[in-house]
Formats: C-alpha cells, sequence, structure tokens
C-alpha cells in the first residue's frame, strides 16, 4: 500500500522529467551533429571535403569535439566575477532548451499544450540576452564587454522584428497556441501562412539568423575585428555551453519557422488530387516537420558559406530602419484583409 501511495506522488514529476529527457536529448544530438553537418556542407560548398578522419567518414567527429572540451580546464581569469562568469553560460542554454516545452511535433505529440505557447516562447527566448550581457560584463575584459554590448544591441533590435513577425501570424491562426496555429494552416500548401505573410515570413526568418549572431550578421564575434565576442575568455564546458546555446536556438528558430508559417508537420502534398492520396507521404507527421527543419536549417549553413559579413551600422540600420517598418506596414495590411474577409487564411 505504502508503494502505490509513494507511486501517486511521484507519478506525475517522474513523467514530465521522461518527457524532458525525450525531448532533451535528441536536440542535444541534434545539436552536436549539425555543428558536423556545417563544417560538411560549408566544405562541399568550398570544395573541400570537411571533416573525414574521426570515425567512419568523419561521423565521430562532433563526439571528439565534445570530449575534448569537457577535459579542458575551465580557467576563470583573476578579476572576473566568479559566480556571474559560471552562472552566464547557463543564463544563456537555459531558454533555449525551456521554449521547447510548447513546441508541438504533431496534433498530438507537445509536452505543454497551453493557450499563451506563442507569447511563452517570445517571452523565454529573450532570456538569453542576458547569458550574453552577464558573460561579457563578469569576464571584466573590455573585448568581451565591446562584444556583448554589440550582441545585446543586435538581438533587441531584432527581436522587435520578430515580435511583430508573430503578431501576424497570431492575427492569421486566431490563436496564441501553437497546435492551432499549424492547424488553421490545413487545406494546402497554399494554405500556409508563408504566402498571405510573404513579407512577415523573410523578416522572421533573416531577424532569426540576425538573433543567434550567425553570418552574415556574426560582428559579436567578427574574428578580424574583436577577437572572439562575449565568450572570449570562456575555455572547455563552459564555453562547449555557448556553442551549444547558438546551434539549438538555431533549431529552436527553424521549428517555429516550420511551425508558424510552413505548416509544421502537415503534408506539402496534402490537397493535391493524386498525390495527396498517398499512404504516407500525404497524410501529416511528425517526419515533415523534422524534414522542414532540415530545410531552414541548411539556409543557416549556406548564407555562412555565401554572404560577407555586414558592417555594424548596417545591420542596426537593417533591423530599426526596414524590417520593423515593413512589418508594422504589412500588419496594417493584414488587419484590412481579416476586415474584409479576403481569401481562405483570414475567415
Amino acid at each position: 500500500m505504502m508503494w502505490a501511495e509513494l507511486w501517486d506522488l511521484i507519478e506525475t514529476p517522474v513523467w514530465i522529467t521522461a518527457k524532458i529527457i525525450a525531448i532533451i536529448v535528441p536536440l542535444m544530438l541534434a545539436v552536436a551533429y549539425l555543428t558536423f553537418a556545417e563544417r560538411k556542407i560549408i566544405g562541399y560548398m568550398q570544395v573541400r571535403i570537411g571533416p573525414n578522419r574521426v570515425g567512419p567518414r568523419g561521423w565521430l567527429q562532433p563526439i571528439a569535439d565534445t570530449v575534448k572540451l569537457l577535459m579542458k580546464e575551465v580557467i576563470v581569469p583573476t578579476n572576473a566575477n566568479t559566480f556571474l562568469f559560471v552562472i552566464a553560460p547557463m543564463l544563456a542554454i537555459a531558454p533555449a532548451l525551456a521554449a521547447w516545452a510548447v513546441i508541438p511535433f504533431t496534433d498530438k505529440l507537445v509536452l505543454a499544450d497551453i493557450n499563451a505557447g506563442l507569447l511563452y516562447v517570445l517571452a523565454v527566448t529573450s532570456l538569453g540576452v542576458y547569458g550574453v550581457i552577464i558573460a561579457g560584463w563578469a569576464t571584466n575584459s573590455k573585448y568581451a564587454m565591446l562584444g556583448a554590448l554589440r550582441s545585446a544591441a543586435q538581438i533587441v533590435a531584432y527581436e522587435i522584428a520578430m515580435g511583430f513577425a508573430l503578431v501576424g501570424v497570431l492575427m492569421a491562426g486566431g490563436s496564441l497556441n501553437l497546435r492551432e496555429i499549424v492547424l488553421a494552416q490545413q487545406g494546402s500548401i497554399l494554405h500556409w501562412f508563408w504566402l498571405p505573410l510573404l513579407p512577415l515570413f523573410l523578416v522572421y526568418f533573416i531577424s532569426g539568423v540576425a538573433e543567434t549572431n550567425r553570418a552574415p550578421f556574426d560582428v559579436a564575434e567578427g574574428e578580424s575585428e574583436i577577437v572572439a565576442g562575449f565568450h572570449v575568455e570562456y575555455s572547455g564546458m563552459a564555453f562547449a555551453i555557448f556553442f551549444l546555446a547558438e546551434y539549438a536556438n538555431m533549431i529552436l528558430i527553424a521549428t517555429l519557422t516550420a511551425l508558424m508559417f510552413a505548416g509544421g508537420w502537415l503534408s506539402p502534398l496534402e490537397g493535391i488530387p493524386v498525390l495527396g492520396a498517398i499512404p504516407v507521404l500525404g497524410s501529416p507527421g511528425i517526419f515533415w516537420l523534422l524534414a522542414k527543419i532540415s530545410f531552414f536549417l541548411f539556409f543557416f549553413l549556406w548564407f555562412r558559406a555565401t554572404f560577407p559579413r555586414y558592417r555594424y551600422d548596417q545591420i542596426m540600420r537593417l533591423g530599426w530602419t526596414v524590417f520593423i517598418p515593413i512589418t508594422i506596414v504589412w500588419l496594417v495590411v493584414e488587419g484590412l484583409a481579416i476586415m474584409a474577409g479576403i481569401g481562405p487564411w483570414f475567415d
């Protein structure tokens, strides 16, 4: 009897923990192999081979990198604030992982199906900037501080444009619940929100690239100018956590783009007379979501291989004077379309 009562007490926490592990472990593996994919893809784009030494065709390279960083010492600079120096990487990665609580993988597969899912994602992801600022300040290095200030200003600038783009999705979907936003895109590939919200879709995705400090928006860690940005003094596992946070944020942005603008787990063949009837491909499923995430992640890597780095003033001008006005104008257009009942998207 005692065991039954004990199980009743711990059943819910045990199940929640198991579900969290079921999301975090594949995510960490995805992050590790995204670094490998990046080096391979950019290698082939530059007519190189990329990593091919550790394991068959280089497949164990991420494992080797992780082991190397685990074995290195975390050196705390003499004049650094030790507590803040250690806690900053955690503040950077925690929001990147916490946001996954409300991400729906299929119609039924979601950890917390809350009605304010979109609001939660916006609130949690904006906390990542604290890790950046604290890392730059706690290090007591002027290079790190410069990198942190640049990075924080950039994140804040593009977060506003991303927030406005999310408002557009909220208006089109009629809900803050991410699952319902995906279900509102049912019908065909032309019912997905990328079409009526095309400017918001482009602004959101490009702002996502800027938000994660990826090339061509990587001035915060522009190696040729200010060493390595806010994590210049970090080494070992503390540096690895910043690295993980950057790639986890990339996967999160790609996932949110797929859910809000590309129909999430819905099939692109849906609504097409013959193709829509194909047993597996015509039906919705998690494999469609994973395919769309991979598609958007490829663009992150492609941008890095193709474009030169922006100058800092150009980045800020793009965020404040181009993207924010575009989103505001399109929100007005969308509002008028909803009032007029235009198209199948805004019934």
